[in-house]
């Protein structure tokens, strides 16, 4: 088997992330493995809300370049970063990794112990809306950055959002302050899925990620982001999406929309 090149953004999030992927291609496959580091215009430009960069596929589209230019042979993507409705030409997602917690968190404060008027830190739209709904009394204010900026930023009188996932990657799961439910806030598609995506004609690098596809997991995020690519939704938009599993391999597709 030849040596596997994986793309990756340079975050703490991201490069654990496809590490984790690395070793478990090296056990499936028993392939070497390597991770090629690429910088994104999200990662470089942390100061803009992600809506006025280019929305949800600011964080993928380099790393795909870097596997379509051959610089690697397949990219890790966190799901939920994904465009639903611009398939790249030339790509094809070979594996959704077995899905890690789907729900948003507050860190900081819990929701009971927000005052009135307090500060929630986010940079989502669909998050934000769905707080304003919740909790029309918050003061809603924009959050970038990376995890561990982001954690620097928790406002003294209130919290920030993030997706547990994220957390549970880097193994910060203790400062979860208050799990979102359902009924709460409906998480992004894809959200806590990871994706592999190859070049869609190297056939022995698709072989070796199809390895690490997770069946229930390809079926509900699939059904997410149809949804998604339904109603032509980027990050511009509040749309939520969860397909919950239920016995017998079937999901009930749980789904939001703001104004």
């Amino acid at each position: 088997m030849r040596r596997l090149r994986i793309a990756t953004r340079g975050s703490a999030q991201a490069r654990h992330q496809a590490e984790l992927v690395a070793g478990q291609l090296q056990a499936s496959s028993g392939a070497d493995v390597e991770l090629v580091i690429i910088q994104t215009t999200g990662d470089q430009r942390p100061d803009v809300p992600l809506h006025e960069i280019g929305g949800q596929g600011v964080f993928v589209k380099e790393v795909q370049w870097a596997v379509l230019e051959g610089r690697a042979d397949l990219a890790v993507h966190s799901a939920k970063d994904l465009p639903s409705s611009d398939v790249t030409a030339g790509l094809v997602i070979a594996a959704f990794c077995e899905r890690r917690s789907p729900w948003d968190v507050l860190i900081g404060r819990a929701l009971a112990d927000l005052g009135e008027g307090a500060t929630v830190a986010t940079g989502s739209v669909r998050r934000r809306a769905q707080l304003a709904a919740l909790r029309p009394d918050l003061r809603l204010i924009e959050l970038r950055g990376n995890i561990h900026s982001r954690l620097q930023k928790i406002p003294e009188d209130g919290s920030i959002v993030m997706a547990e996932a994220a957390l549970q990657i880097l193994g910060l799961q203790a400062l979860v302050a208050h799990r979102f439910s359902l009924d709460e806030m409906v998480p992004q598609a894809g959200q806590g899925a990871v994706a592999i995506e190859c070049r869609s004609e190297d056939a022995a690098a698709v072989e070796a990620c199809e390895r690490l596809d997770h069946g229930p997991t390809r079926r509900c995020v699939e059904a997410e982001r149809a949804f998604l690519a339904t109603l032509g939704s980027g990050c511009s938009l509040p749309v939520g999406a969860y397909a919950e599993p239920t016995v017998g391999g079937s999901f009930v597709l749980h789904t939001y929309v703001g104004l």
